[in-house]
């Protein structure tokens, strides 16, 4: 009975680390910062003596423009991500370390962050990269009514990349996309409108961690069991269709 009791022990630890482990990382992003110098500076020559006083100044002024890339990582749109991974069943999730404003080296290189063990443990590490983000605000005149409607709109894609943290082979990659809006009517073109922003960051976040779940189970073929989550089919209260009657 114990020997028994083992091999069950055995092959549930087994199959719990049968799944191999990947760490999913936040998704980064550079952009371009500019800033606008204006520097005005004074020198005076001014010279007393007993009876009299004398001065003159001169000004200089020096405008300049620099600019320079800013790298960082994404925090807000993993959660769901890590999420729908975990409901597929394909892998388990380890924490990496992540990027924050004193690292030293370049967000991208994702390779040197796997040497250096910043996915330690990891089996594969799932690479995210924002490749555009959008957010809209608009109000729009409704034809033939005294209404307006004022949408709060999101888009969010990504580029993924799944690495071996021991080959660095790529075993897939796609693009992902999250896309959200939140609209409201109202009578009067400027009436304050409060839009609910954070309900369309989450709604993006859970449709894009639904795609990447979906794209990732599509490529690798191990997520039989994985179905994105369907809007319920709408119904009505209408009768079945009846043969037809002849009347007479």
């Amino acid at each position: 009975m114990r020997t028994w009791i083992g091999m069950m022990a055995l092959a549930c630890a087994f199959s719990a680390q049968a799944a191999p482990k990947v760490a999913v990382t936040d998704l980064a992003y550079q952009e371009r910062v500019e800033q606008y110098i204006h520097i005005v500076s004074a020198q005076s020559n001014h010279r007393e003596s007993y009876y009299s006083a004398s001065g003159s100044s001169s000004y200089n002024e020096i405008e300049a423009t620099t600019s320079y890339i800013e790298q960082g990582e994404l925090r807000k749109f993993t959660g769901d991500i890590k999420g729908e991974i975990l409901r597929t069943g394909m892998f388990q999730l380890v924490q990496g370390t992540p990027y924050t404003a004193s690292s030293k080296g370049d967000v991208y290189d994702v390779i040197k962050r796997i040497k250096a063990g910043n996915f330690k443990g990891a089996d594969y590490v799932l690479f995210g990269t924002v490749s555009d983000i959008d957010f809209t605000q608009d109000i729009n005149e409704l034809a033939h009514t005294d209404s307006y409607s004022a949408v709060l709109g999101l888009t969010l894609v990504a580029d993924f990349s799944l690495i071996n943290t021991k080959t660095y082979e790529i075993t897939s990659a796609f693009t992902a996309m999250g896309e959200a809006q939140d609209t409201k009517l109202v009578n009067h073109r400027d009436i304050k409108i409060s839009l609910n922003r954070p309900r369309v960051v989450r709604e993006v976040s859970k449709a894009l961690g639904e795609d990447v779940a979906g794209q990732l189970s599509m490529q690798l073929g191990g997520g039989d069991g994985y179905e994105q989550p369907r809007e319920a089919p709408q119904r009505n209260n209408l009768p079945r269709d009846t043969a037809p009657v002849i009347l007479r």
